[in-house]
């Protein structure tokens, strides 16, 4: 019995996020969970069926989310990533395009026994790779910048080509029986399609632009208005051009990404929470729709397809789009291994089959399960090995467990050199060239440049790093570079060095720590190191100090031998993990781990070098005192 449409939605919702809990755990892309949950639910359980619960409502709500979801996409395609892969990427997505479909067209008839209607139009469903399932598995592959960005701009730029390809494929086979020339009318809807589509996204989206660069909109607003003009420009577009809204909100999303002036920062982050929550419900519904007997009875042919897909069509395509690149093998291979089908081809899949059916189309029920077990497949298939293919051919991104400095001052130095030491990456940033200048001498790696700068944004490579440490005198510093990194780190992987105004501003004035890093080395309650004493007790000949605890030599030990003269700042596992000691965190090193410290007995010992020099002082002018005194004594009387 199917559940209410409110406990079928709380239902996608808590089995959504469980998904995406589990693929942040495991390390695998969440569609996988996604889609396994979904067809459990559907066709396995019962619980949920998409048709019966949402009727006429449910292909409205599928399309809109999907226009969401490629607008999301299209911000991030900004101009100067494309600059050394853009060849590639515009023959992935026109040559490469066509070839793909041809060979899975002619594979899906020779294999699946498709007429070949059927075979075309199911060669330029799958055609597309779609952001939906190539994004989350780039967040979980970490493959290099390069290859990355291929995928990225390949998987959002072939969607709404594929889907006007699509388009043009069903039109035609529905007007075939119509009067006049196919051909014509076909190039007429295309012509309609990418006239409508391109104008209505360059309209919008350089209205949307002007208003948020002359702050038109208030910022609570940004979002909402972002929103609301995507879904009407979109549904606007499909009225005047049947399928043209994908193009038209791809077209809104790239030209807000490149305008000059344009801050999309908050809308970003709103879109990007957005569409995690799209993307869990529209897979899990999409795939609780499957009939589980028309895909078994797909079998061997199916597998076969899939097998060609994979291993023969998408190499094909991309040693041919790259022939002539300066991409090496490897990144061929990569880029040939990575090619899952997402949302779109499911959704528009399910939507022609169903129109199909309607007009008594023969094998318009086989499409749907067949274009379900290509995304199922491919995402199942690349899922488990891509990651582990990356790292054998040597293109995955190392693991971000460096840091990332602001600031190259003496006491980033010291720091920096002391994780460098034991092996944990180091980029300092800064403006100043004396500051640069000595962490080069020091063999420390470096960018010279503002690190809230637009040359930043652009050039400052952030690869292997995972955590901010803000080490700036000026606090405002740090609370600007922590508000900027928090996106690329989250606020648990961003710390700061505290300075005298955070320990001496009253409550009124004190910045929240909503907007501001962990204190590093302030434990158990205490306020810490700021910066101003730690530069002072280095200039006074501190060291910061590694020790390995063992059995013998526990935590327990160490703080009892050295008491408070030792402030523990990091903590490495033998697998290399870094822990940090802040406000918010005290780590409990174990044995076999290293502790990273600073030695504070200079400031001790000092006081004890002056407490013994006024002891000494003060014993001298007794002695001298007291030698005075006996030679008044000693002295003959007078009269």
């Amino acid at each position: 019995m199917p559940m209410s449409v409110a406990g079928a939605l709380a239902l996608i919702a808590v089995v959504g996020l469980g998904c995406q809990w589990l693929a942040w755990r495991v390390k695998l892309p969440a569609i996988l969970f996604l889609l396994l949950s979904g067809v459990l639910l559907g066709p396995g359980l019962g619980w949920i069926q998409p048709d019966y619960l949402f009727k006429e409502l449910l292909f409205p709500l599928v399309s809109l989310s999907v226009a969401i979801i490629l607008f999301e996409g299209s911000l991030t395609l900004h101009l100067t990533q494309i600059k050394d892969v853009g060849k590639v990427v515009r023959r992935l997505v026109t040559f490469g395009a066509l070839v793909t479909w041809a060979m899975i067209a002619l594979a899906a008839r020779w294999l699946i026994g498709l007429n070949w209607d059927m075979a075309w139009l199911f060669g330029a469903l799958v055609v597309v790779t779609g952001p939906t399932v190539i994004v989350p598995m780039l967040r979980t592959i970490r493959v290099n910048a390069r290859i990355g960005n291929i995928l990225r701009w390949e998987g959002i730029i072939i969607d709404p080509i594929g889907a006007l390809l699509a388009v043009l494929v069903f039109e035609w086979i529905i007007s075939r029986s119509a009067e006049g020339g196919p051909l014509w009318h076909t190039a007429l809807l295309f012509a309609e399609v990418v006239g409508v589509g391109g104008l209505t996204g360059l309209v919008t989206g350089y209205a949307l632009g002007q208003a948020l660069r002359r702050h038109w909109l208030p910022d609570y607003l940004q979002a909402l208005a972002t929103l609301a003009l995507v879904l009407g420009s979109f549904t606007f577009a499909n009225h005047l051009a049947h399928e043209s809204g994908l193009l038209t909100v791809t077209v809104m999303g790239m030209l807000l990404a490149n305008m000059k002036g344009v801050e999309i920062e908050g809308i970003l982050s709103f879109k990007e929470n957005l569409t995690v929550m799209l993307i869990s419900g529209l897979f899990i519904l999409l795939a609780a729709r499957l009939d589980l007997h028309d895909l078994w009875m797909l079998g061997a042919p199916a597998i076969a397809l899939l097998l060609v897909i994979h291993f023969i069509v998408r190499p094909v395509s991309v040693w041919l789009c790259s022939w002539g690149s300066e991409l090496s093998w490897k990144d061929k291979a990569m880029i040939a291994w990575i090619g899952p089908r997402g949302i779109v081809a499911a959704a528009v899949s399910a939507l022609f089959a169903l129109r199909l059916e309607q007009n008594g189309v023969a094998d318009a029920q086989v499409l749907s399960a067949l274009s379900f077990a290509v995304i199922i497949g491919t995402v199942l298939f690349q899922s488990a090995t891509a990651r582990p293919l990356a790292k054998r051919l040597g293109v995955a991104e190392p693991e971000p467990r460096g840091f990332i400095f602001i600031g190259a001052n003496t006491v980033a130095r010291e720091l920096a050199k002391l994780l460098e030491q034991n092996q944990v990456p180091v980029l300092m940033v800064d403006p100043s060239w004396e500051n640069i200048r000595e962490a080069r001498m020091a063999g420390l790696r470096t960018f010279h440049g503002n690190p809230l700068s637009r040359h930043a944004d652009t050039y400052l490579d952030l690869v292997g790093y995972g955590r901010m440490l803000a080490l700036s005198p000026q606090r405002e510093v740090n609370v600007l570079a922590s508000l900027r990194y928090r996106p690329e780190f989250g606020r648990r992987n961003i710390f700061a060095l505290q300075t005298s105004k955070d320990t001496q501003t009253s409550a009124r004035q004190l910045i929240s720590e909503e907007y501001q890093g962990r204190y590093l080395g302030a434990t158990g309650g205490s306020e810490g190191l700021t910066y101003s004493k730690f530069a002072s007790l280095i200039r006074q000949g501190a060291r910061l100090r590694t020790t390995r605890l063992s059995d013998d030599f526990t935590l327990e030990a160490w703080k009892a031998q050295h008491g408070s003269d030792r402030c523990p700042l990091f903590a490495i596992t033998p697998k290399g993990e870094v822990q940090i000691f802040s406000n918010e965190a005290s780590p409990q090193p174990r044995s076999g781990w290293l502790l990273l410290s600073f030695d504070m007995g200079v400031e001790k010992e000092k006081e004890k070098v002056q407490i013994k020099a006024q002891e000494k002082s003060q014993a001298s002018a007794e002695k001298a005192e007291r030698s005075g005194d006996e030679a008044l004594s000693s002295s003959p009387a007078t009269s």
